[in-house]
């Protein structure tokens, strides 16, 4: 823990270290290799996916291509997740939340792990060059190879700027999506994939807030294990300003109309509100709370963009 600085959750806070709902692990092979995939983190991500494919497309795309990117995607999203945590399986039998992880548990074994990531990637790969085209698959493996590579080999046990850079993987469904489309990539594309990018972090450190101590455990260097609240909140807080000054970019650079901007002004305010706020009176609740809200704004500003572009098509 860097010089001077305060645990930032007591322990007694979060009885045990456990979220709620974490105790439910997996008992068969079959929930052992749906875990590997993290199907509930693959579903955050892919959520950005259609709207972006429908901005690209300036209306609905081939209901065939959506579902093709879709499936496409989850797989090289799950195959990226499955590989990290046959990495992480020594760490993980260090942190409370994640012990019951089929690796850990020796459900399911390390090379039958590895396999089965494999397997999806390469099905992945397939299925996104069959049913959209060769670029948009080369964005999904380079994602993982990203993930696996910088993230979770190089970074994650060696720098608190760990999910800052890592969080270029999490935005790669834009690119994937709008590539699926479009066959190239955009202004309108990049800056989307920004606002993912400096999104992650704020949305991670409220959810490592909680953790703290279970990343110290585990000699994980995640911002809020290794420094203040005070200093943890203000980077928050400067990725969450920029995040929305991004979102309002966008409204030129992409040609979209008022229920978007008056949508990401809203939504962007609030957020900005929630972060300062947590800074400026810290607690386990208002980190959780704002954990919350961060999942809700980017469901909303997404929403809004689709309906945005709906509206001014016609649709």
């Amino acid at each position: 823990m860097a010089v001077g600085a305060r645990p930032l959750v007591p322990s007694r806070l979060a009885p045990g270290g456990v979220v709620h709902g974490s105790l439910r692990h997996p008992t068969t092979r079959f929930t052992g290799y749906i875990a590997l995939m993290k199907l509930r983190v693959v579903e955050l991500l892919l959520m950005t996916t259609v709207p972006t494919m429908v901005l690209a497309e300036r209306g609905w795309p081939s209901t065939r291509l959506v579902v093709l990117t879709l499936i496409g995607g989850t797989l090289a999203a799950g195959g990226a997740n499955a590989i990290n945590m046959v990495i992480d399986r020594d760490i993980d039998a260090l942190m409370t939340r994640t012990r019951g992880r089929p690796l850990v548990t020796g459900l399911i074994t390390p090379k039958a792990a590895l396999r089965f990531a494999i397997a999806l990637e390469i099905v992945a790969f397939a299925v996104l060059w069959w049913g959209a085209n060769l670029l948009a698959a080369c964005f999904a493996i380079g994602a993982t190879l990203f993930y696996v590579f910088v993230y979770t080999i190089w970074l994650k046990r060696t720098s608190r700027q760990n999910v800052v850079i890592g969080g270029a993987a999490g935005a790669a469904p834009i690119l994937v999506g709008w590539a699926a489309v479009t066959n190239s990539s955009s202004w309108a594309a990049v800056l989307l994939f920004v606002i993912i990018f400096l999104w992650t972090p704020p949305h991670t450190w409220a959810l490592a807030i909680r953790h703290a101590d279970d990343y110290r455990a585990a000699s994980v260097p995640m911002l809020p294990a290794v420094t203040s609240m005070e200093a943890t909140t203000h980077r928050m807080t400067s990725y969450t300003v920029a995040l929305v000054a991004s979102s309002l970019v966008l409204v030129p650079v992409a040609d979209l109309g008022w229920i978007y901007g008056i949508t990401a002004a809203v939504v962007g305010a609030l957020f900005i509100w929630g972060a300062v706020d947590l800074g400026r009176r810290p607690s386990l609740q208002r980190s959780m709370r704002l954990l919350a809200f961060s999942i809700s704004y980017i469901s909303v500003l997404f929403a809004a963009l689709t309906r945005d572009v709906f509206a001014r098509s016609g649709v």
